[in-house]
């Protein structure tokens, strides 16, 4: 078998083998930049990216009132493509720092990303198309990457495990409430009847709801007595129909106060693009990759040393 020698190899086939692999040097530090909010490069990274998301989103808005677009109409066009032009280069960048361009294209955030540029380029050629432009008030997502406040992270995975713990006391509870107006409605279907704007079950049952969650659009009324006692009855039935999930909640919040969850980080799997790892992790807890230290050697950079 005739090996062929790496000089041989064509210089598309040599770019696309670099892409996958381990990331060093400059990919490495802009990975690290661009991915992870846990150094101080990383962190203002995010925080100008929001505050341009931020105002592009805010010309868009800005732009879709007519007085406004009537008379700054050319400095908003100017600013939309001054705003992609810079989306697009980080867009870019993201690709080529990645190990795994394709895997992060299709990610979420890969997507949102996309959806984000391809509006301004298209409205080029489709014009109806510019109001999607606003889509990528998505990419706001990445706040919680930013702003990485302990005591509300902490608050806020306390308030997941306790709906992880309730999920089906609530289940349970929904359904049974779904049987109430379910039934309900089709009384009140009976009772009311086509004539005072019950036409069929299904819209005297969202009537129910609208009643039992204490919302009342007030678009169908009853007009019989047996029907407004039916929905007096309903309507006092919605206040324990809202304070029952929330005491759930209550309850298992009570429960895990106790348990305190590790402190969260933006460290990213260059693998699976998967973050939250701990500072100490070696190894990647979705794809077992190892990951590498130089998020933490950052940290530690930024320390002030101890005087001897």
């Amino acid at each position: 078998m005739v090996s062929r020698h790496p000089s041989s190899q064509s210089p598309s086939s040599t770019a696309h083998a670099d892409l996958g692999k381990p990331l060093s040097g400059w990919r490495l530090r802009w990975y690290t930049i661009i991915f992870e909010a846990d150094t101080v490069p990383g962190r203002r990274f995010d925080q100008w990216l929001i505050v341009l998301i931020v105002l592009s989103v805010a010309v868009v808005m800005a732009d879709s009132v007519a007085a406004l677009r009537e008379s700054h109409g050319t400095a908003f066009n100017a600013m939309e493509w001054l705003f992609t032009a810079l989306f697009t280069l980080e867009y870019i960048a993201r690709l080529v720092c990645v190990r795994h361009p394709v895997r992060y294209a299709t990610s979420f955030f890969g997507v949102i990303d996309l959806l984000a540029l391809l509006p301004t380029y298209l409205a080029l050629f489709f014009p109806e198309l510019s109001a999607l432009i606003d889509v990528r008030v998505l990419r706001l997502l990445r706040v919680f990457r930013v702003f990485k406040l302990t005591a509300y992270v902490v608050e806020y995975q306390g308030l997941a495990m306790a709906l992880a713990a309730s999920r089906r006391k609530i289940m349970v509870f929904l359904l049974a409430v779904a049987m109430v107006v379910l039934i309900l409605g089709t009384v009140m279907y009976v009772v009311e009847g086509p004539d005072n704007g019950f036409t069929s079950i299904p819209t005297s049952v969202y009537w129910a709801i609208t009643t039992v969650t204490t919302v009342g659009f007030g678009d169908i009324t009853p007009k019989t007595d047996l029907g407004r006692m039916i929905a007096s009855f309903m309507m006092l039935l919605g206040w324990g129909t809202l304070a029952v999930p929330t005491g759930i909640v209550t309850a298992e919040m009570a429960a895990h106060r106790g348990v305190r969850a590790p402190k969260p980080t933006t460290r990213t799997c260059h693998e699976c693009l998967s973050e939250g790892h701990l500072s100490h992790a070696q190894f990647c807890c979705g794809c077992g990759a190892p990951l590498t230290s130089y998020a933490c050697q950052d940290e530690a950079s930024d320390r002030p040393k101890a005087k001897g």
